[in-house]
Protein backbone atom coordinates (compact mmCIF):
# COMPACT_ATOMS: atom_id res chain seq x y z
CA UNK A 1 0.00 0.00 0.00
CA UNK A 2 1.52 3.72 -1.27
CA UNK A 3 0.74 6.73 1.38
CA UNK A 4 -1.68 7.83 -1.07
CA UNK A 5 -3.79 4.90 -0.74
CA UNK A 6 -3.49 4.80 2.81
CA UNK A 7 -4.77 8.20 2.97
CA UNK A 8 -7.39 7.24 0.49
CA UNK A 9 -8.66 4.86 2.91
CA UNK A 10 -8.13 6.67 6.31
CA UNK A 11 -11.03 9.90 4.57
CA UNK A 12 -13.16 7.18 3.55
CA UNK A 13 -12.89 5.64 7.26
CA UNK A 14 -13.68 9.72 8.27
CA UNK A 15 -16.62 9.72 5.58
CA UNK A 16 -18.19 6.15 7.22
CA UNK A 17 -17.71 7.32 10.99
CA UNK A 18 -19.06 11.02 10.63
CA UNK A 19 -22.59 9.44 8.84
CA UNK A 20 -23.11 7.20 11.89
CA UNK A 21 -21.89 10.39 14.39
CA UNK A 22 -24.48 12.70 12.60
CA UNK A 23 -27.13 9.84 12.68
CA UNK A 24 -26.71 9.41 16.65
CA UNK A 25 -26.40 13.30 17.44
CA UNK A 26 -29.46 13.47 14.92
CA UNK A 27 -27.66 16.17 12.82
CA UNK A 28 -29.03 15.94 9.91
CA UNK A 29 -27.25 18.91 8.00
CA UNK A 30 -23.82 17.02 8.30
CA UNK A 31 -25.14 13.80 6.16
CA UNK A 32 -24.69 16.29 2.98
CA UNK A 33 -21.11 16.24 4.08
CA UNK A 34 -21.56 12.73 3.73
CA UNK A 35 -23.03 12.08 0.79
CA UNK A 36 -23.41 13.09 -2.71
CA UNK A 37 -26.39 14.99 -3.99
CA UNK A 38 -27.35 12.00 -6.41
CA UNK A 39 -26.73 9.42 -3.94
CA UNK A 40 -29.13 6.30 -3.40
CA UNK A 41 -29.85 4.48 0.04
CA UNK A 42 -31.20 1.70 0.53
CA UNK A 43 -32.74 0.16 4.12
CA UNK A 44 -34.99 -1.95 2.83
CA UNK A 45 -34.01 -4.98 5.03
CA UNK A 46 -34.75 -2.74 7.91
CA UNK A 47 -38.61 -3.45 6.99
CA UNK A 48 -39.61 0.17 7.49
CA UNK A 49 -41.75 1.85 4.89
CA UNK A 50 -40.61 3.46 2.37
CA UNK A 51 -37.01 2.63 3.30
CA UNK A 52 -35.19 3.08 -0.23
CA UNK A 53 -34.55 6.26 -2.55
CA UNK A 54 -32.65 9.58 -3.69
CA UNK A 55 -30.61 11.02 -0.49
CA UNK A 56 -32.98 14.01 -0.83
CA UNK A 57 -35.49 12.03 -0.04
CA UNK A 58 -34.01 9.63 2.60
CA UNK A 59 -32.51 12.35 4.47
CA UNK A 60 -35.96 13.73 5.84
CA UNK A 61 -37.13 10.09 6.38
CA UNK A 62 -34.40 9.07 8.13
CA UNK A 63 -35.17 12.21 10.52
CA UNK A 64 -38.87 11.55 10.73
CA UNK A 65 -38.33 7.27 11.23
CA UNK A 66 -35.61 7.85 14.16
CA UNK A 67 -37.00 10.43 16.10
CA UNK A 68 -38.81 8.02 18.35
CA UNK A 69 -35.28 6.92 19.39
CA UNK A 70 -33.81 9.28 22.41
CA UNK A 71 -30.70 6.90 22.42
CA UNK A 72 -28.84 5.71 19.37
CA UNK A 73 -24.77 4.23 19.44
CA UNK A 74 -24.42 3.15 15.38
CA UNK A 75 -20.69 0.98 16.50
CA UNK A 76 -18.85 0.12 13.72
CA UNK A 77 -16.35 -2.80 13.24
CA UNK A 78 -14.11 -3.79 10.54
CA UNK A 79 -14.48 -2.47 6.89
CA UNK A 80 -13.34 -4.47 3.87
CA UNK A 81 -12.34 -1.80 1.66
CA UNK A 82 -11.19 -1.99 -1.96
CA UNK A 83 -10.17 1.57 -3.87
CA UNK A 84 -10.23 1.64 -7.79
CA UNK A 85 -8.99 4.81 -8.57
CA UNK A 86 -11.64 7.17 -7.87
CA UNK A 87 -14.54 4.63 -6.71
CA UNK A 88 -14.43 2.40 -3.71
CA UNK A 89 -16.44 -0.15 -2.56
CA UNK A 90 -16.76 -0.77 1.33
CA UNK A 91 -18.67 -3.42 3.31
CA UNK A 92 -18.58 -2.35 6.98
CA UNK A 93 -19.76 -4.57 10.21
CA UNK A 94 -22.20 -2.25 12.43
CA UNK A 95 -23.99 -2.73 15.70
CA UNK A 96 -26.66 -0.33 17.07
CA UNK A 97 -28.56 -0.53 20.21
CA UNK A 98 -31.82 1.35 20.04
CA UNK A 99 -33.67 3.02 22.88
CA UNK A 100 -37.14 4.56 22.61
CA UNK A 101 -38.64 6.05 25.90
CA UNK A 102 -42.08 3.26 27.26
CA UNK A 103 -44.09 3.34 30.17
CA UNK A 104 -43.10 -0.34 30.65
CA UNK A 105 -40.49 -1.22 32.80
CA UNK A 106 -36.96 -0.80 30.88
CA UNK A 107 -33.62 0.55 31.53
CA UNK A 108 -33.59 3.27 33.44
CA UNK A 109 -31.36 6.26 32.21
CA UNK A 110 -29.52 9.41 33.87
CA UNK A 111 -32.28 11.68 33.16
CA UNK A 112 -35.19 9.90 34.24
CA UNK A 113 -36.37 8.63 31.42
CA UNK A 114 -37.92 4.82 31.01
CA UNK A 115 -35.99 2.97 28.07
CA UNK A 116 -36.73 -0.04 26.21
CA UNK A 117 -33.62 -1.09 24.25
CA UNK A 118 -33.08 -3.26 21.19
CA UNK A 119 -29.92 -3.93 19.18
CA UNK A 120 -29.63 -4.49 15.45
CA UNK A 121 -26.85 -5.38 13.20
CA UNK A 122 -25.40 -6.05 10.48
CA UNK A 123 -23.61 -4.74 7.19
CA UNK A 124 -23.35 -1.18 5.76
CA UNK A 125 -22.36 -1.83 1.74
CA UNK A 126 -21.15 1.82 0.64
CA UNK A 127 -19.83 2.88 -2.81
CA UNK A 128 -17.79 5.71 -2.12
CA UNK A 129 -16.44 8.22 -4.80
CA UNK A 130 -13.75 11.11 -4.81
CA UNK A 131 -15.72 14.58 -5.38
CA UNK A 132 -13.95 17.73 -5.02
CA UNK A 133 -14.85 18.69 -1.95
CA UNK A 134 -13.33 14.63 -1.25
CA UNK A 135 -14.31 11.10 -0.41
CA UNK A 136 -18.49 11.20 -0.26
CA UNK A 137 -21.03 8.06 -0.14
CA UNK A 138 -22.24 7.50 -3.52
CA UNK A 139 -24.74 4.50 -2.55
CA UNK A 140 -25.81 3.14 1.26
CA UNK A 141 -27.27 -0.17 1.62
CA UNK A 142 -28.10 -1.89 4.76
CA UNK A 143 -27.65 -6.08 5.10
CA UNK A 144 -29.21 -6.54 8.53
CA UNK A 145 -27.88 -9.61 10.29
CA UNK A 146 -29.64 -9.20 13.42
CA UNK A 147 -32.53 -7.84 15.72
CA UNK A 148 -31.92 -8.49 19.41
CA UNK A 149 -34.88 -7.48 21.66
Amino acid sequence: MDIGEIGDRLAIEQVLVTYVDAVDRKEWDRLDDVFTPDAVIDYSSTGGPGAAGSYERMKPWLESHLAMFSRTQHLLGTTLMTIEGDRAGCRTAFTNPMGYPTNAAGDYDAAGETLTFFTCGGWYRDTCVRTEAGWRIEKKVIEDAFFLR
